[in-house]
């Protein structure tokens, strides 16, 4: 029964992560799209400049920029329109998902495979934690997805399950 409430917790927190990352991935298309590259720049360092007031050295603040810096209008296009395209799947995904549609899982779990080739495609072509990190997240959000799906529950069934089982008196059974 707990390994359930586990798998199920997981499942729940990596649509609502996933979500969040389209989300994410939406918003930042967008901005790669729009703007121009001094537009991009400025809006990085208005993004990072608080982390560099507390540390001038800060290495992800400092790659941000330095990446904001060296981006051209060709891999801005090209960035924004990947990201872009990611960002619109993972919401539809979630969104269907959140619907409570069981009939989405097998298209979720197609989407995802697709996705994930893409991102290993990128691991392949440039290695780096951050996308190993990303890879190993989307293989066990895949793996949730399909799990959920082969037990027909549905995302408002592990919903209910999950607070119920770590809330029990904040939603009562029945």
């Amino acid at each position: 029964m707990r390994r359930r409430l586990l798998v199920e917790t997981a499942f729940v927190l990596g649509v609502l992560v996933k979500g969040l990352d389209g989300l994410v991935e939406l918003v930042a298309g967008i901005a790669l799209l729009v703007l121009h590259q001094q537009g991009i720049l400025a809006l990085t360092r208005s993004v990072v400049a608080e982390e560099l007031r507390e540390d001038p050295h800060d290495l992800v603040a400092n790659l941000l920029l330095h990446q904001a810096a060296a981006l051209d209008h060709g891999a801005a296009v090209a960035g924004g329109l990947f990201l872009l395209l990611h960002g619109v799947v993972k919401v539809v995904i979630v969104a269907a998902l959140l619907a409570g549609s069981r009939r989405v899982y097998p298209w979720a779990v197609g989407a995802l495979s697709v996705l994930l080739v893409v991102q290993l495609v990128q691991m392949v072509l440039s290695p780096g934690i951050g996308v190993v990190a990303l890879v190993v997240l989307d293989v066990l959000i895949l793996a949730l997805t399909w799990h959920e799906w082969r037990v027909g529950r549905s995302f408002h069934d592990a919903w209910r399950s999950v607070v119920h089982g770590w809330f029990p008196r904040a939603y009562p059974s029945g």
